[in-house]
């Protein structure tokens, strides 16, 4: 009985600690590819016509994008992208985004992304 627990509490704790692991290496991932991609996706707001940055606090480290729908609802980490150095005007072509949809079926889809600040 004794060897039975003490394998069952080492077999919990290496697999709590791989789920762990695993976890991290995903907010690892996310961040990293967040460096090398845009910080906006594929709609632009419709009173800016173009998409919107929201830069929250730097302790926040997760957002939730609500989506209508059975497991549309997801939390992803938010990357700190926002930069003190301003590199000038910017132009976006609206023909490179979508406006929002008559029926939004998700958050993503109004055109403000989050963005976390340096600070």
């Amino acid at each position: 009985m004794r060897a039975f627990l003490l394998i069952a509490v080492t077999a919990a704790a290496l697999t709590a600690a791989g789920l762990v692991d695993a976890t991290m290496a995903v907010e690892r991932c996310a961040c990293r590819h967040g460096q090398y991609e845009s910080w906006h996706g594929d709609y632009y707001h419709v009173a800016w016509g173009m998409p919107v940055a929201l830069v929250v606090p730097p302790n926040a480290e997760n957002q939730v994008h609500w989506g209508w729908g059975v497991g549309n609802t997801r939390v992803t980490p938010i990357c700190s992208q926002f930069g003190r150095s301003w590199p000038g005007p910017v132009s976006y072509d609206r023909g490179m985004f979508r406006p929002t949809p008559r029926w939004p079926s998700d958050t993503d889809q109004f055109g403000v992304y989050y963005l976390r600040g340096p600070w």
